[in-house]
């Protein structure tokens, strides 16, 4: 939907609806399976000023929310600096052209900037290619490999 007027803006409680929608998109796009539980939990810290995770969402000028993004800082130590971790940014697929993943980016940016963390940092799927385009105007894609490791007492 190019040239569709976008607000970037913290997510609310009024928002719960459109974000849940949104949010059951983006873990459907990675494949995950969520249930209605955990995007509660989920909103829940965003919503929570003592959580560290924080929400934007992308809003349509007539009241759509198109996109969200989720964010926390992360502490670096071998730079003894603070950066940010973004953990999830999605938009509709119908919006997607809107320049609102551009405009969330944009917006993580500044908020870095005001709070005097050194950089934004985040992982993709490799076949993420519609998204990597955006990203590598914006970022350094960087040579590090991301391992996860389950608790002891999952293995």
């Amino acid at each position: 939907m190019a040239g569709t007027d976008v607000t970037i803006r913290p997510v609310t409680r009024d928002d719960a609806a459109q974000w849940h929608r949104l949010y059951t998109g983006y873990a459907e796009f990675y494949r995950v399976e969520q249930t209605a539980e955990m995007r509660d939990t989920v909103l829940a810290w965003l919503l929570d000023d003592a959580h560290t995770s924080q929400g934007l969402v992308a809003e349509a000028s007539d009241g759509t929310l198109v996109g969200l993004a989720h964010f926390r800082p992360f502490a670096r130590p071998l730079s003894a600096s603070t950066g940010m971790y973004l953990d999830d940014l999605f938009v509709d697929p119908e919006h997607r052209g809107s320049g609102a993943s551009r405009l969330l980016l944009a917006d993580l940016a500044r908020i870095a900037a005001d709070r005097g963390w050194t950089l934004t940092r985040w992982i993709t799927r490799d076949d993420n290619y519609r998204a990597r385009g955006l990203y590598d105007q914006v970022a350094a894609r960087t040579d590090w490999i991301t391992y996860d490791m389950p608790p002891a007492d999952a293995r």
